[in-house]
């Protein structure tokens, strides 16, 4: 890996340039020093997922609201057991369930996965290109060929502990849709009543949008992503090593795990709840009830509430993506990487971990292939979704005996609270995979 943004200033110690300040100016910002547990927030909230969100809310308007608050338990307990696992053993995902579990578990999650993600990263990258094209009026492929390049690049030629900084303050771009709701009318009193008290219909379209939220909330690859950043943050910090060999460390870091993850999954949550809401007091009060992809919603706000709304959504669409399609992309790596072997990790040089950036590649670059091809990015999405609802059931109750287990976690395994919470998730996720196979319950 080249480091593109490698400190000026010499061992002997040398003049520093403007860059080298801003870098050093930045180190010392406030979110230089949270978790993996933001970006993993975030990346819960890509294109796809702002589709999703955004038909829950222009179809059924308010009486959705009521799916974030009971989902963000249940996804930050499964993604703090996540980030605790790979911190304490000081191993991703795909290495813990490799040591643990028959080989054919591994291998049909790590297939599953790769699948999913790229057909995932191919819905993100055409809604990226859609959004760009309407507010630049550039082709729309030659936007997204930019963009994949320049997520591939970054990946590859930006060194982890500097990459994973500009991700994070790319997640201020979720604040765009807080922004949204300033440009339009909202009735707060029904919202509130609404939210807590939602008027439920027992129709298969109903079912359908939320096992999509659901879905969507709850993904299988932000389990792998967050597990193994946790590994890379540690290996980041000089001397640090996994709890499971430095029990004095496990106090603060535990705690850390849980105020980053919580607060990570918070900020997602509420930013999926403001995407409903302004969805809901837009569209949905104009009869706008099918919305298919994320640019679609952007497009249809310019003429409800106006130029400014529409920028903030496009602009919120084009930061998430951002982070989402790096996010998938990695996490499929280090599934794999770990499965088979091989050296993994953003902070390796490219030539040291060939094969982990060899998917990165291949799955970005895979993503932008059907762009040009027969197949619908609406059609990729469901496909995902599909697969991600097949294999979040059983990859969740095998992470929730990973954390479990002493022989895995030593004395840190999970609090019962948490694994509750954990189990909680995993029926509903259940569920929602049984619904998504009844006939006319995903149509």
């Amino acid at each position: 890996m080249v480091d593109l943004f490698e400190d000026s200033e010499g061992e002997a110690g040398g003049s520093r340039g403007p860059l080298d300040t801003l870098w050093a100016r930045l180190k010392e910002h406030p979110l230089s020093r949270v978790g993996p547990g933001l970006i993993t927030g975030v990346a819960d909230d890509d294109p796809s997922g702002v589709a999703t969100y955004s038909q829950a809310g222009a179809q059924f308007g308010l009486d959705m609201l009521w799916t974030m608050p009971l989902a963000y338990p249940l996804m930050a307990a499964i993604q703090a057991i996540c980030a605790q696992i790979g911190r304490v053993t000081g191993k991703g995902l795909a290495a813990n369930i490799k040591a643990a579990f028959p080989p054919i578990v591994l291998k049909c999650v790590v297939l599953l996965l790769l699948v999913a993600n790229t057909l995932n990263i191919a819905a993100d990258v055409a809604a990226m290109g859609e959004v760009a094209e309407l507010v630049s009026g550039i082709d729309r492929h030659l936007m997204t060929t930019i963009f994949v390049l320049a997520t591939l690049l970054l990946q590859i030629l930006v060194p982890y502990h500097r990459y994973v900084f500009f991700l994070k303050w790319l997640t201020l771009s979720l604040l765009a849709y807080a922004a949204v709701l300033f440009t339009v009318h909202v009735p707060w009193g029904e919202v509130a009543l609404r939210t807590a008290w939602p008027r439920l219909t027992l129709s298969s379209d109903f079912a359908a949008v939320v096992v999509g939220v659901f879905g969507t909330t709850i993904s299988p690859y932000l389990f792998f992503w967050q597990a193994s950043e946790e590994v890379e943050d540690m290996l980041a910090k000089p001397g640090s090593e996994p709890l499971l060999h430095d029990h004095a460390s496990a106090p603060v870091e535990l705690r850390r795990i849980q105020w980053d993850t919580w607060s990570g999954m918070f900020y997602s949550d509420l930013t999926a709840y403001f995407i409903i809401l302004a969805t809901a007091v837009t569209l949905h009060v104009a009869g706008i009830t099918d919305i298919q992809t994320a640019a679609q919603a952007a497009s249809a706000l310019r003429p409800l509430a106006g130029n400014f709304a529409f920028v903030l959504f496009a602009l919120g669409i084009l930061g998430v993506g951002l982070i989402g399609v790096p996010v998938l992309a990695g996490s499929a790596a280090y599934a794999l990487a770990e499965a088979m072997g091989w050296k993994s990790g953003l902070e390796r040089k490219a030539t040291d971990a060939r094969g982990f950036y060899g998917v990165i590649a291949v799955s970005v670059l895979a993503g932008l292939v059907i762009q040009y091809s027969p197949i619908s990015p609406m059609k990729a999405l469901f496909w995902s979704a599909v697969i991600n609802g097949v294999v979040a059931v059983p990859l969740m109750a095998v992470i929730i005996l990973l954390a479990s287990k002493k022989s895995v976690m030593g004395p840190f395994t999970s609090s019962r609270p948490i694994v509750a919470l954990g189990w909680i998730a995993t029926a509903v996720m259940g569920l929602a995979a049984v619904l998504m196979f009844v006939p006319n319950a995903s149509q």
